[in-house]
């Protein structure tokens, strides 16, 4: 029996034991109604937009100036208009009419630039996105339903990053917005007000009748808090939870049960082993970073781990259906061009089968966290493919990320909008989401260069650029890209699968207004 049949058996069997254990803990599976949809949720520890901007639930909770539609678009939302003027740099957003906060109270012109104003003035707000509002210089509000966003220097990517939810003025001015009551207990103006929060347990949204657009027809939506991705799974089984994202052996479990339907989206959402460029492994070898991308056989990682549902990753947009560029070097699977490589740099293979120089082996651990099942599953499979080719990699599996300590971390990212949106914050020296400490002079300049450009074509030729640079000097050693594999009731109506979605395959949500559930 292969190793890819011994994986599926054994999470067969942990997924056919937790099930039993769900519900002999909490009885056989509620009866559904149509009025309460229950998704399989991460944990949150804030839901406040400008803090966590990797997640649905806040999407839900909150609007912005703009939104993304079906194909990943900006277009206005809590404005209903707006111009620029590339003259002067300035967006002028013309607000929707009768938008009221989920409380009752207006929202005005002077929320908007609260929100911004919090973004790039803050002193120690821990929000990973404060790049992205850097280039606005000023925000003036000439009267309620007006906004001028003014730019010191241009910024092609800044109507993305006016999707961000607006904050209320009126509940968070003067509070510390890192630990007010408030990222607990959120006010938004969108299509769900919240309701409760159990902690570890439940969030409990309701439908916002008053929402300016839409009004969505499911009730109420129930995040229940299911880290454990085996565990999501046991819970489907279980008929427990009516929507849940599952990595690609779980959802596998599912593909010929008439019980559920599988949805297979398409992802921007890569995984790559992260170096840490502070810790001395890295410091001292970093040339070896592109080099092990060849001793990577990224193919059989995703037949083993994905069960078929991915593809090779090379580049951090290349899912990106304009920008991506084809020609950049891949790092294709060649073990002995690894071989070479190292040995021209003084490695040399020891007794034990590893290389070593100096006196010193080539060793380095990368860190994965112990519920995300998926990403032990690749480190496991990455560090037995480099012990064949003399490379010791250590898995530590942990419960929390500690950057200042780790030398690498099996990182999930990804870029499904704008290009500059998951790579200036991520790759430019000094970066709000620069967690590895990377720094390319050439890099940040090509990237500077397609941020400040609105010609598309032209821009393409910096972002072309951009990624020969990254792949001759990468951040990361870049390994797959996932398909989005979400499990449902058949009584949910309404998913569309055309949009491609981002981290964690999040972006499911975006037509919930057009979602039912049958009885």
């Amino acid at each position: 029996m292969n190793r890819h049949s011994i994986m599926n058996l054994v999470r067969g069997a942990v997924v056919f034991v937790l099930s039993l254990l769900v519900l002999t803990g909490c009885g056989a599976a509620p009866e559904k109604d149509s009025h309460t949809l229950t998704y399989a949720s991460p944990d949150y520890v804030t839901i406040n937009p400008i803090l966590n901007s990797h997640d649905e639930l806040p999407n839900l909770i909150f609007s912005g100036l703009m939104k993304y539609d079906g194909h990943g678009n900006a277009v206005p939302d809590l404005a209903e208009s707006y111009e620029f003027d590339e003259g002067t740099l300035t967006y002028t957003f013309h607000l929707r009419d009768g938008v009221t906060w989920h409380d009752g109270t207006a929202f005005t012109a002077q929320d908007v630039a609260f929100t911004l104003d919090a973004l790039t003035h803050t002193d120690g707000l821990e929000a990973a996105i404060t790049d992205n509002y850097k280039d606005i210089e000023s925000v003036e509000t000439p009267d309620d339903k007006t906004v001028h966003i003014r730019l010191r220097r241009p910024n092609a990517a800044m109507l993305n990053y006016l999707t961000i939810g607006i904050l209320p003025k009126h509940l968070l001015k003067g509070k510390d917005i890192m630990n007010d009551e408030f990222n607990s207990h959120p006010i938004g103006t969108g299509r769900y007000v919240f309701e409760s929060w159990d902690k570890g347990q439940s969030i409990v949204l309701k439908r916002n009748d008053a929402y300016y657009g839409t009004v969505p027809k499911i009730e109420r939506i129930i995040f229940k808090i299911i880290p454990d991705e085996t565990a999501k799974a046991a819970q489907v089984k279980a008929g427990t939870v009516d929507l849940a994202w599952l990595n690609a052996q779980n959802a596998q479990t599912f593909r010929e049960d008439p019980s559920v339907v599988v949805y297979d989206f398409k992802t921007a959402d890569y995984r790559a082993i992260a170096p840490n460029f502070k810790a001395p492994f890295w410091q001292a070898h970093r040339e070896l970073v592109p080099l092990l991308g060849y001793a990577i056989d990224k193919e059989a990682l995703i037949k083993s781990v994905l069960a078929g549902q991915g593809e090779v990753a090379y580049s951090p947009i290349q899912q990106n259906r304009y920008y991506s560029n084809d020609a950049v070097e891949k790092r294709t699977y060649d073990p002995q061009r690894f071989k070479d490589a190292v040995e021209q740099l003084g490695w040399t293979i020891g007794d034990d089968g590893i290389y070593e120089k100096n006196g010193e082996k080539l060793s380095f651990s990368v860190d994965a966290r112990d519920y995300e099942t998926e990403r032990v599953d690749m480190a496991n499979v990455v560090a037995a493919q480099l012990k064949t080719v003399g490379v010791d990699m250590k898995v530590h599996i942990v419960s929390k990320v500690d950057w200042k300590h780790l030398e690498s971390f099996l990182i999930g990212e990804a870029a499904p909008y704008d290009p500059d949106n998951g790579t200036a914050d991520l790759f430019g020296t000094g970066g709000s989401g620069n967690y590895t400490a990377y720094s390319d002079s050439a890099v940040d300049a090509a990237l500077a260069q397609a941020r400040m450009t609105y010609d598309k074509e032209q821009r393409k030729v910096y972002y072309d650029e951009f990624q020969q640079l990254w792949a001759q000097d990468p951040a990361y050693i870049m390994l797959v890209y996932l398909d989005g594999n979400y499990v449902a009731t058949p009584r949910l109506k309404g998913i569309a699968t055309d949009r491609v979605l981002g981290h964690h395959a999040a972006g499911i949500f975006w037509n919930v207004e057009d979602w039912s559930l049958e009885p």
